[in-house]
């Protein structure tokens, strides 16, 4: 009987020590939602056709992938972004909870984190000194585009082979999320600390103009109609720039507090999420200006927004109710929601 404990512990202690087992490979070849789920460190991948759901584990096994001061401890992923030519998604990887709010310096260190969007294998993985809010491929996919999170800000450029640092680029105190324009010409990084937007030009790596937003900004939202759409936290609004001015034209007081925006081209709608809350709100233009309309249930903590490719269905990660809520845009009516993992905040659509 001893025998026979102390062997059972021997292989206990032999088993926690062995390495993850491999996740197994997935076939994604059909249209999909990728959600990044931050605390559970895994991204739900919802068919678009069926609504049925895969989970792939972001901790994998390590070996033969590619790796860049690598170590198996990714923690609280947030945002992702597809390639322009679908086959790979980046994960900006902060390390800490930003769920809660963006203000503030933190300690951790960022990662980039690059999955094949075909089989949900991790490819590899490239640490940062400090955290970041996304990694975004660059609108020719040749580049990786993130941000470092510190009171002297950078916007930092990537190889997207291999994963080599090409720029590094000084922006505005403690930047966040860093976006393109549609047309291709910009980068447009968030700075949180100064309540501005750095614009800088995709090709010669300069910050060609700073431009002065709300308070606490987050994102600049990419709009197909020209315009960057920034939610500013702490100031509720949203200030729209556009890209030809590089001007703030109108700032939207929202009287709320938003998470994300999303403008739906085919119904002219600016969509915002409500950050703590369980709506999302869609204006309209009125008299030149966007004015709400009117408002959806969704989850609680409503975030990220996706539109479909035709515009006629919206997808809403709910970061506190572990679902997102999908939802028709046409008669503005949640159609169901989906169950995924915890505090779900990026979300990617592939088709």
């Amino acid at each position: 009987m001893k025998k026979t404990v102390v062997f059972l512990l021997m292989m206990s202690v032999i088993l926690s020590c062995m390495p993850n087992e491999a996740t197994p490979e997935l076939n994604i070849a059909f249209p999909a939602a990728y959600v990044i789920n931050g605390e559970s460190t895994t991204i739900s991948v919802i068919n678009l056709n069926t609504d049925e759901t895969n989970t792939i584990k972001l901790n994998q096994s390590v070996s033969n992938h590619s790796t860049h001061n690598m170590t198996n401890d990714i923690v609280f992923p947030h945002h992702i972004y597809l390639s322009p030519d679908g086959t790979k998604l980046s994960i900006g990887v902060p390390g800490v909870d930003l769920t809660e709010g963006h203000s503030g310096t933190h300690e951790t260190k960022g990662k980039i984190v690059i999955i094949d969007a075909k089989t949900g294998k991790v490819l590899s993985q490239t640490e940062l000194s400090k955290p970041n809010h996304n990694s975004i491929f660059s609108p020719d996919g040749s580049e990786i585009w993130t941000t470092s999170m510190e009171h002297e800000g950078k916007t930092l450029v990537f190889d997207a082979a291999s994963m080599s640092l090409k720029n590094t680029i000084s922006v505005g105190p403690e930047p966040a999320e860093v976006t393109f324009s549609s047309d291709g010409k910009y980068a447009f990084t968030a700075n949180g600390g100064s309540n501005s937007i750095s614009v800088i030009d995709i090709t010669s790596k300069k910050v060609i103009k700073t431009i002065a937003v709300g308070a606490e900004p987050v994102g600049a939202w990419t709009g197909t109609d020209g315009n960057m759409y920034v939610d500013n936290e702490i100031g509720q609004t949203v200030s729209v720039i556009n890209v030809n001015q590089l001007e703030v034209i109108e700032t939207v007081d929202l009287g709320f507090t938003p998470g994300y925006v999303a403008y739906n081209q085919s119904l002219n709608e600016m969509w915002v999420s409500n950050s703590g809350q369980s709506f999302v709100y869609y204006f309209k233009r009125e008299n030149n200006k966007w004015k709400k309309a009117g408002s959806i249930q969704t989850g609680l903590d409503a975030h990220a927004i996706a539109f479909s490719k035709d515009d006629k269905i919206a997808y809403v990660t709910n970061q506190k109710n572990l679902t997102v809520s999908i939802i028709n845009t046409t008669n503005h009516t949640k159609i169901k929601d989906v169950q995924v993992g915890q505090k779900p905040n990026g979300i990617a659509l592939k088709y």
